[in-house]
């Protein structure tokens, strides 16, 4: 206990060494800086919280022992109670100052960039791609976030080729990012006449929205370009030079934009989107020069991933990285994923806890 106490005070200090920059002159006149400030400090807060929660359940502890030399029966048998009560509360606020205490994916607290794509099955895993997209944007109206679609190539036979979109509020990412991999359907296609069940697929990335700030990309490793928009890429494609396509050359990741109103809206999207994939790949660089990638069965990338499956004849849909099957596929669908997606974070909060 001691040591958890020991560093829930340091956490204490480091939150007060914070707010303390928060209200300096130096930074009150730099915004950006002061964001960041405010946002690390606000990780913390439960952190802390939880800390003088303990704090306040030991003086009562200590203060129940006292009374139990009383000579007063029922003063005594009133300090028992309270002694019981509030070592219970103790050993609760320990195993979760625990939880608080695992080092967090600097990122959790970002918004999320979503990258949903048709892949096996044809029109059919368009067709699903399209319903995934309308489950996520669902479950972000449940946890009042806010959804801005950045790229969209939309399927002749319905749902999507292609759809990428940000989703805004605190946690976004932390919340979606066990969400990537592929995402399989059984069901049965209204293209199908004699209504045989078939398997297709739809993959999902999700990457953490980073800021200018938080990474550094010089000019000179990205290579620019502007063409006209092609396909079925929505009410303002033009016959100018709008879309937008960028190469990070020292990696080769690629993007292309073509959605947006203007070329200007265009290189923005895609600078954005160039910042979180660049970001991931040199984080996994990172882990693996250092040995630390965690063999998690949940895991966070792998598109090829299968991770879950969404029967439709039998209202199941089940979750194989954890082994969770929920035979309620038609509320899932709806955005009530909160069973799904507290499952896997619980999962992954015992496995840092485990590793540690």
């Amino acid at each position: 206990m001691s040591a958890i106490m020991e560093k829930l005070k340091e956490i204490e200090q480091r939150y007060n060494e914070l707010e303390q920059q928060l209200v300096s002159e130096e930074i009150i006149n730099k915004p950006a800086l002061m964001t960041k400030i405010a946002k690390q400090q606000a990780s913390l807060r439960q952190t802390v919280e939880t800390y003088h929660e303990l704090l306040t359940c030991q003086r009562n502890i200590e203060d129940a022992k006292q009374l139990l030399h009383e000579h007063d029966e029922e003063i005594k048998e009133m300090a028992q109670m309270e002694l019981e009560e509030e070592t219970a509360r103790e050993e609760e606020l320990l195993a979760k100052a625990q939880i608080l205490l695992i080092p967090k994916d600097p990122n959790d607290d970002n918004n999320a960039i979503v990258e949903i794509r048709g892949a096996a099955g044809g029109d059919e895993g368009n067709i699903f791609a399209g319903d995934l997209f309308h489950m996520y944007v669902k479950y972000c109206e449940n946890m009042g976030y806010k959804v801005e679609v950045l790229q969209e190539s939309e399927s002749e036979a319905g749902g999507f080729a292609l759809i990428s979109f940000m989703v805004k509020g605190d946690g976004a990412y932390g919340h979606l990012k066990f969400e990537s991999g592929a995402h399989r359907v059984q069901r049965v296609p209204k293209t199908e006449t004699q209504g045989r069940i078939h398997t297709s697929t739809a993959t999902v990335l999700v990457l953490a929205d980073v800021e200018e700030g938080d990474i550094e990309i010089p000019d000179s490793d990205l290579e620019i370009e502007t063409h006209r928009s092609s396909g079925a890429g929505g009410q303002h494609i033009n016959k100018t030079d709008s879309a937008v396509r960028i190469v990070h050359k020292p990696t080769g990741i690629t993007v292309n934009c073509q959605d947006g109103r203007s070329q200007l809206d265009n290189k923005a999207t895609a600078l954005r989107l160039i910042r979180a994939r660049v970001m991931e790949y040199m984080q996994q660089k990172a882990d693996e020069e250092k040995g630390a990638i965690r063999r998690s069965k949940i895991g966070t990338g792998d598109r090829s991933e299968k991770i879950r499956t969404y029967n439709y004849p039998q209202n199941r849909v089940t979750d194989h990285r954890i082994g969770l099957t929920i035979n309620q596929l038609d509320r899932i669908m709806e955005g009530k994923l909160d069973d799904i997606i507290n499952a896997l974070i619980e999962e992954d909060q015992k496995e840092r806890l485990a590793a540690q």
